[in-house]
């Protein structure tokens, strides 16, 4: 029987899927994977987001949040589509929120007002976060001690930091989205995963990003969780069905499912 495995992190209104969503789908369902969440990143993804829950209705939870890629001089409106959204329906989580230094440092002093903002709304309608981080493990772990609270919870999204890192994202409240990364040769959290226990791991696949090995550096999709649920199998030494069932558990509790 295939285990009943969910991912928590997938784009599926990415272009990228245009010419094949339907069968991309279909791998999906036929892999076992029952739930996948959807970040939001701006806007401008809004429609096509709502377009595929209506689609796939028992398959697609979505988050609504401004992307810190998407942090531009215009953020004020976008964080007030994202109050609109959220004042008029339900969504699963905050998502995706967070710092990016990667692509532009120069957007760093309102990417932390947006991010420390939506992790208030995230509060104010009892939802957990989904952060993005990208060379800013300092400054998002700032941000989270400034927030910190009992009712702040959510998935550290793509975590790919140190062991250290790792606890200090446990600490506050944070789950570790596992994805493609874990299965590179030069991952490195593959080193250390083992120490953490699964009960803080939830699976993802951040498609079409990051795509697991044999697929690197090819288009990824939710079917490829199953390569980081095998990974995972070897690194704790159990059944991908008692990883799948745990993960699946864990990614429930965060969400609400």
């Amino acid at each position: 029987m295939t285990p009943i495995i969910t991912d928590t992190h997938s784009h599926l209104y990415s272009e990228a899927f245009d010419e094949d969503r339907h069968t991309m789908m279909q791998r999906a369902t036929g892999a076992g994977v029952q739930h996948i969440f959807v970040p939001s990143i701006d806007s401008s993804f809004t429609q096509k987001m709502y377009e595929l829950e209506a689609q796939y209705p028992k398959s697609v939870f979505l988050m609504m949040g401004l992307h810190p890629c998407y942090v531009k001089a215009n953020y004020l409106d976008e964080l007030k589509h994202v109050e609109t959204q959220l004042s008029e329906r339900k969504f699963h989580a905050i998502g995706e929120i967070g710092i990016d230094l990667y692509w532009d440092k120069t957007t760093l002093e309102i990417q932390k007002i947006a991010f420390k903002h939506q992790i208030q709304l995230a509060k104010k309608y009892k939802l957990p976060i989904n952060i993005h981080c990208r060379d800013a493990f300092d400054e998002v772990f700032e941000v989270l001690a400034s927030e910190k609270a009992p009712d702040l919870f959510g998935i550290f999204h793509c975590f790919s930091g140190t062991y250290e890192q790792a606890l200090q994202a446990i600490s506050y409240n944070m789950k570790l989205g596992i994805g493609g990364v874990v299965t590179f040769k030069n991952g490195k959290i593959d080193q250390f995963l083992k120490q953490i226990d699964l009960n803080n791991i939830v699976l993802e696949t951040d498609s079409p990003y990051l795509a697991p090995n044999p697929f690197r550096g090819k288009r990824n999709e939710s079917s490829y969780v199953v390569h980081v649920l095998k990974k995972l199998a070897e690194i704790y030494n159990l059944s991908e069905a008692e990883v799948a069932q745990i993960t699946t558990q864990n990614a429930n509790a965060v969400f609400g499912i």
